[in-house]
């Protein structure tokens, strides 16, 4: 199974919240390239817009997780992300640079009882 692109798409992220970037066109993007799945809330609107790049099976073998990318708000960080699932994703190949600025490590979710 190859790479999945996790796209947020709630509360922030895809709204008129975050301004400058045409949401439906940067997802009609990533669908034309890439699977994807859109999420609701992932609850790091700070960061919107969110993706998550989960590594495809041979990538999860290696021993990969998920990669989160934030605020990417920008046409050249869609196609950055659109080639770097193309080429392998997490750990088949490494993060580029440009990426690198763009990822973050979620805060743990709590559970209360």
């Amino acid at each position: 199974m190859p790479c999945r692109v996790v796209v947020c798409r709630d509360c922030c992220c895809g709204s008129p919240k975050v301004t400058g970037i045409d949401h439906a066109a940067q997802t009609a993007r990533l669908r034309a390239e890439v699977p994807v799945r859109i999420s609701d809330c992932l609850d790091v609107c700070d960061q919107a817009n969110v993706i998550v790049v989960q590594p495809s099976a041979v990538g999860r073998a290696a021993g990969a997780r998920p990669v989160w990318l934030g605020l990417v708000n920008d046409a050249d960080a869609t196609e950055d992300i659109i080639a770097w699932v193309r080429a392998g994703g997490p750990g088949v190949t490494p993060l580029p640079d440009i990426l690198d600025l763009y990822a973050f490590t979620p805060p743990r979710r709590t559970v209360t009882s």
